[in-house]
């Protein structure tokens, strides 16, 4: 069904029900399709409502957990199905986009669509569709796409495009918070250790070390983190600056790396994803594994040191549009197993990277950043 180039889009329902950094990833085709729907609704899972709520060109999110791809997976009921048919059927998109990865198939979302009355449906599958999808994208999925243009594609097959002027690069809704009575002046290094899935994380030991020696170069460090790591956060930042470490004992009085009990600051916990994307912005450079404060950091234009386990490939989802330095053995044993839990004894990928590497990225990619008076 051939989309009218001077019609009237009208309501466009677009689909990335998985997690944060994969809805801000979709960020530049949503503003593509923004550029000439009367309205853009989201449907998102749980883990990126937030998210699309901060995205420039959404009008509101819908949210609904998907179960062939939330990680905690309902089962499977009449009564979940029914409960997104209804929501879909009152909102009564002229047209639904599915943005999917390479590993993901559009077509179970299709069929719930078609069965709430969506009336032009458009995905990209390189399995036959039937009647399930108007607009069928086919794409070289053994090349690696970063996901953004992987979902310009899409949208563009669909009949709209980025607006002149747009760059394409990822971006969040202005204004941000202030959140100086947070993170303090600008120009501090940000560090965020946390991650949704075991088989990303860099250990929290390296990470301590990491600290100390950006304060030890008169860098400022705030870590980050979300209300479920706490314990992480303050582990870290207790043992950078010469504390017990927390239970896992971090401190290492022997590294020679002097404490930094003034030049440390943590707010794990404290802030929520549009306080987050107003501390990274802050920063002159952002530390983080695959998780999606990195895309965050991205949106906000931060160059990002990214500590990337090679589980999924780089090439798709590192961060998008800004100065990034990647490390992590990218060819190690578990590259391309998607493992949430790291298949490789000792989790070389990332425990090879040392802290003084990292440190070393830090100093090439940074920004400086002004300071308000």
């Amino acid at each position: 069904m051939p989309l009218d180039p001077e019609g009237e889009p009208g309501t466009v329902l677009v689909a990335r029900p998985d997690n944060a950094g994969d809805v801000l990833l979709a960020g530049p085709a949503i503003r593509a399709v923004a550029a000439r729907a009367r309205e853009v609704v989201l449907l998102a899972g749980p883990y990126g409502r937030a998210a699309g709520e901060l995205l420039p060109g959404v009008s509101r999110v819908l949210e609904w957990r998907a179960p062939w791809i939330d990680p905690a997976a309902p089962p499977v009921t009449g009564e979940h199905v029914a409960r997104l048919i209804d929501e879909v059927r009152r909102t009564a998109p002229d047209q639904a986009l599915i943005f999917t990865s390479f590993h993901q198939s559009a077509l179970p979302l299709a069929l719930l669509l078609r069965l709430a009355g969506v009336p032009r449906i458009c995905a990209i599958s390189n399995d036959y569709p039937g009647s399930l999808l108007d607009v069928r994208h086919v794409v070289d999925e053994d090349v690696d796409v970063p996901e953004t243009e992987r979902m310009l594609g899409l949208v563009r097959a669909a009949g709209f495009d980025l607006p002149a002027g747009d760059d394409g690069r990822l971006a969040v809704r202005r204004p941000l918070p202030d959140v100086t009575h947070l993170a303090g002046p600008p120009a501090y290094v940000a560090v965020h250790p946390g991650v949704s899935a075991p088989a990303r994380a860099w250990p929290a030991g390296h990470w301590a070390r990491l600290v100390r020696l950006l304060a030890a170069r008169g860098h400022r460090v705030v870590v980050t983190g979300g209300p479920g790591e706490r314990a992480l956060t303050a582990e870290i930042a207790g043992a950078a600056a010469g504390g017990p470490g927390g239970p896992g004992g971090l401190a290492d009085a022997g590294d020679g790396l002097p404490a930094a009990p003034g030049g440390v600051l943590d707010l794990g916990g404290r802030t929520g994803l549009a306080e987050l994307a107003a501390v990274l912005e802050g920063a002159c450079a952002v530390v983080a594994a695959n998780t999606g404060p990195a895309h965050l950091a991205a949106a906000v234009g931060t160059p990002v040191v990214s500590l990337f386990a090679p589980v999924v490939p780089a090439a798709r989802w590192a961060p998008y549009g800004v100065p990034c330095v990647v490390l992590g053995d990218q060819h190690a044993p578990c590259r391309g197993s998607r493992a949430r839990l790291c298949p490789v004894p000792g989790h070389p990928c990332l425990s090879s990277v040392q802290a003084e590497q990292v440190a070393q990225a830090v100093g090439r990619v940074a920004v400086p950043r002004e300071v308000a008076v």
